[in-house]
């Protein structure tokens, strides 16, 4: 009976240790969910998040006779004081040609105030074509009182759009920004005393 015993005791201290195991991955994966969806998005295009490409990687697109319109949207929350707005509201660009747009953005309050952007693009399949080389949405951007600022945007449509059966009849791709107040209050700190 004893020797029962003990094999039931190992059973279940087993079966405990097993469970107790399968409870911490299942929180560990719950914890990297964020960062791994990120990651897939990000390679993928899923969402409309675009591609961030370095400039020699840029380098070797080659432009096409096929001509794309890119439209730029920009929006900014309610809680940060500033205007923003796109210079140019569309632009018509070579698909492969590396464009530049320019954005604006206008501190209206009397306080320096950071703002970071999220952006997607639509539609959503477009955005694993949509290249960045350079864009001020990857950094938090400060603006003291009454300051505009120009933010350029290098980007490029990567010819394979072209080939892509369930892309190769786009026309048109909107770029959507939205800016949002900064929670990083060191960032306004270190700037306010900036002439």
């Amino acid at each position: 009976m004893a020797a029962t015993s003990t094999s039931l005791t190992n059973k279940n201290r087993r079966s405990g240790v097993m469970a107790a195991m399968m409870g911490l991955g299942m929180l560990a994966l719950g914890f990297a969910a964020v960062p791994l969806y990120e990651v897939f998005c990000r390679v993928t295009g899923y969402g409309g998040t675009t591609q961030r490409v370095g400039a020699a990687q840029a380098a070797t697109v080659h432009a096409t006779s096929q001509m794309m319109s890119v439209r730029f949207d920009s929006n900014v929350n309610s809680a940060l004081p500033w205007s923003f707005k796109a210079e140019q509201a569309v632009d018509r660009v070579s698909v492969g040609a590396r464009d530049m747009a320019i954005f604006l953005a206008t501190n209206n309050s009397d306080q320096p105030v950071v703002g970071t952007a999220t952006f997607n693009v639509t539609p959503l399949l477009a955005g694993q074509y949509f290249n960045k080389v350079q864009c001020f949405c990857f950094s938090e951007q400060l603006l003291k009182p009454g300051q505009t600022m120009r933010m350029p945007v290098l980007y490029y449509v990567d010819p394979a759009i072209l080939e892509d059966p369930e892309t190769k009849d786009i026309k048109e791709i909107t770029l959507s920004y939205t800016f949002y107040r900064s929670k990083n209050e060191q960032a306004v700190d270190a700037g306010a005393g900036d002439s």
